[in-house]
């Protein structure tokens, strides 16, 4: 907490005080807004909400090498944005959960406002 002489309105620091996040949240938000903030992986992440893709597919819409795509499909991987499944020797790839793209939506509509 702050020094005493230093806090104008101790009633609003400690209301806004108990709705902080613990570190850990703190730290997980972070890596989270990470992963968005690559043109890459958010390029990886609208194809995605569009359709299940392999490497080479990706690797073809976006005009990359496989092994730039499937180091940010790693990262991606690591941060629980998207999963995977192993058809015979394809690896497909889809987000995780209906939340990722509710963030890029909420994202892109705060990006358009005037």
């Amino acid at each position: 907490m702050m020094k005493d002489e230093l806090i104008l309105h101790a009633d609003v620091v400690e209301m806004v005080q108990k709705k902080m996040l613990n570190p850990d949240e703190f730290a997980d938000l972070s890596l989270l807004f990470k992963m968005f903030a690559d043109p890459t992986r958010l390029k990886i992440l609208k194809a995605l909400f569009e359709s299940e893709m392999c490497v080479g597919d990706l690797a073809a819409l976006l005009n990359m090498s496989h092994s730039a795509v499937s180091h940010q499909l790693s990262s991606l991987k690591k941060t629980r944005l998207i999963r995977y499944r192993k058809t015979g020797k394809v690896v497909y790839y889809s987000l995780n959960d209906a939340h990722i793209e509710d963030i890029f939506a909420k994202a892109l509509e705060h990006i358009r406002h005037d």
